[in-house]
């Protein structure tokens, strides 16, 4: 029976993958995220000059309204200190991809164990597990109905600025997004055929849960995690936006340069447009990829 069941999931992975392969969707979703993911890996090595280097100070006035757009030597024109925009947005796309993956992690791993040990009570722990359910879940409520970006903020506002604050801002928010997705799919799981087959052989609740019920439900985590990546990047831009970002300014940061950017979107547009085409098209590619995701794992949509 192990080895049928081996066999059938795996099948079911194949036939997602062949499904991700022939939807258009999800080949722009990937090839927006190969992109990104390669502009943040290379991007301060190839970057023309150095992100913090206010080499052309002298030809930026501020106070007349005086700015250098686009040109040969650099790309994206010049920032209100003289710096090179374009090699600011090819460094900053690392510290994007940074926040968003590591807030994304710290809200699935947190949310992963919190879901298992309340899907885990409900399924199989009985009265007593089931009570151990509702408390975990009331709480789980009580976050959910938070605004989640007004959550972040408070968190945000009472650990101080820093890099580390927006992570850890941005994963709390999601904590009980993927805690109440996990609980749902073992409770959707956990009346299923090899669940009470494993029961009537006399395997271990623990076993169950962790070879059997587990496994069989974290297709919709995986969907939901890549989606999750496209809200963390734009909630932790938000952030940055807000100045709860990292303090140090010379730090290039989509969200941050779209925060100095603010004050002189009148006479300098682009130095605002750049960075938020980045956070836009990058969120997007995640989007499409999860959205994707979900439809080829979705079984009522398995032709």
């Amino acid at each position: 029976m192990q080895q049928h069941e081996t066999t059938v999931g795996a099948s079911l992975w194949r036939e997602a993958f062949r499904r991700l392969k022939a939807s258009k969707m999800a080949v722009i979703g990937a090839a927006i995220i190969g992109v990104f993911v390669v502009v943040a890996i290379v991007g301060p090595w190839v970057a023309p000059h150095s992100p913090s280097a206010q080499i052309w100070r002298g030809e930026v006035l501020v106070n007349q309204g005086e700015f250098v757009g686009a040109r040969g030597e650099n790309w994206f024109g010049l920032d209100h200190l003289g710096r090179d925009m374009f090699s600011r947005f090819l460094v900053g796309a690392r510290q994007t991809l940074l926040v968003g993956v590591v807030s994304m992690l710290i809200g699935l791993v947190v949310g992963a164990l919190i879901g298992v040990a309340s899907g885990a009570s409900a399924t199989l722990g009985g009265r007593a597990g089931q009570r151990v359910d509702n408390v975990i879940m009331r709480f789980i409520d009580m976050m959910l109905s938070l605004p989640s970006l007004l959550l972040a903020v408070s968190i945000a506002a009472v650990m101080g600025q820093s890099l580390t604050t927006v992570m850890i801002a941005v994963g709390v928010v999601q904590i009980p997004i993927f805690a109440r997705l996990l609980r749902g799919s073992m409770l959707a799981q956990g009346g299923s055929d090899y669940v009470l087959a494993a029961k009537a052989l006399g395997v271990r609740k623990k076993r169950i849960v962790l070879t059997q019920i587990l496994p069989n439900s974290l297709s919709p985590v995986i969907v939901q995690a890549t989606l999750s990546l496209a809200t963390a990047i734009i909630e932790a831009a938000a952030l940055s936006y807000l100045g709860l970002g990292n303090p140090d300014p010379a730090v290039p940061e989509w969200g941050v340069m779209l925060s100095q950017a603010q004050r002189f979107f009148d006479n300098a547009p682009m130095m605002a447009v750049y960075p938020a085409v980045g956070i836009i098209i990058t969120a997007l590619g995640f989007t499409l990829l999860g959205e994707a995701m979900r439809e080829a794992l979705d079984p009522k949509l398995r032709g």
